[in-house]
């Protein structure tokens, strides 16, 4: 079988890293470019020594006209991911964007939350947001997929079943998310510095985190009606890993709510519900969500624990569960241990 060719840009950062190493092991996949404006002209092996004896190619500039694959992966910040969609589908390539640029569909929500305009208002239309666990058949279809922030990622999959199944109230959502450092992006600020970091836990992003923005518009869409959470984000001396705890009112009796989340979940190949609450060692470097949930009668209150990789499921392994959707793969290629 002919394999797809695929361009990382932005391939020096930690979603690139991880990338890089996802589609290594991909039956199906070649990487052909990996474009580093910071380290073009280095070889990828010397950057990410890990790589040694399995990749013989330099980091180049990140030009879309040099660019001639199947698929791009923009592992980029913010506001510079929108500078190269555009011309990458017009050349008909398929774009997995990493960035929150094309999460939101509209272009309004999107300048409140991260204070600049829109650059490319006209592709939030066509963008399909990449959670496979809601928008599966979607992005089979799609020429620009957003992969979903690691944060939404592991709140909308613990809260979407008590919402489909009248567990819980949608107006009552409470996350509390704690994550490791990596989530930050794999630069240079005084406040991730390890000294910093370390020995050391904060909350930060309150009260109006940028994920509020896609938690609300994908939960208003699942329940049909608006849905506004409280959110606080906590950054802990952790290399990888983020966990979420979610607590809801109650809206029905549940005699065995993990049950119902077995229910729902079942035949998906990487959502794991599962009866001790789960823990971030047990989904490092993993595309697993790991879900266990807990009813309080004293509260009465749904208590959801979500656990996931922010690299791997959060991130890059997320990308390559939708790549393996819009070529047709089998969804689990590359991605089980």
């Amino acid at each position: 079988m002919k394999k797809t060719k695929a361009a990382i840009v932005g391939a020096s950062g930690y979603s690139g890293q991880e990338l890089i190493r996802l589609l290594l092991r991909h039956p199906h996949v070649e990487i052909t470019h990996f474009t580093s404006r910071q380290y073009a002209g280095k070889a990828v092996a010397d950057i990410f020594p890990r790589f040694r004896g399995q990749i013989d190619a330099t980091f180049v500039e990140p030009k879309v006209d040099s660019i001639d694959t199947d698929v791009v992966f923009l592992a980029l910040p913010h506001g510079v991911a929108s500078e190269y969609a555009p011309a990458l589908l017009n050349k008909g390539i398929k774009v997995l964007d990493l960035s929150a640029d094309f999460r939101l569909k509209s272009a309004a929500v999107y300048q409140e939350f991260y204070e600049h305009v829109h650059p490319a208002p006209d592709l939030l239309k066509t963008s399909v947001y990449g959670l496979p666990e809601i928008h599966r058949e979607e992005i089979r279809k799609a020429s620009l997929v957003a992969c979903p922030g690691c944060y939404p990622t592991s709140i909308i999959l613990g809260v979407m079943p008590a919402l489909r199944k009248g567990l819980g109230k949608a107006d009552s959502i409470i996350a509390t998310s704690l994550s490791g450092v990596s989530g930050a992006g794999r630069k240079v600020v005084d406040e991730f510095l390890f000294t910093e970091c370390n020995e050391s836990a904060r909350a930060y992003g309150i009260p109006k985190h940028r994920h509020i923005s896609e938690i609300e518009q994908e939960l208003t869409a699942l329940v049909g009606s608006k849905v506004t959470i409280s959110f606080t984000p906590h950054l802990i001396p952790l290399n990888r890993g983020i966990v979420s705890t979610i607590y809801m009112t109650l809206a029905a009796k549940a005699e065995d709510a993990l049950a119902v989340y077995r229910d729902f979940y079942n035949g998906e190949p990487f959502v794991r519900v599962t009866p001790s609450l789960p823990d971030t060692k047990n989904v490092e470097a993993t595309n697993f969500c790991d879900i266990s949930v807990r009813t309080d009668p004293r509260t009465n209150r749904l208590i959801v624990v979500s656990v996931i990789d922010n690299l791997t499921k959060g991130a890059a392994g997320q990308a390559v569960q939708c790549l393996n959707l819009v070529c047709g793969y089998e969804e689990t290629a590359g991605l089980l241990p």
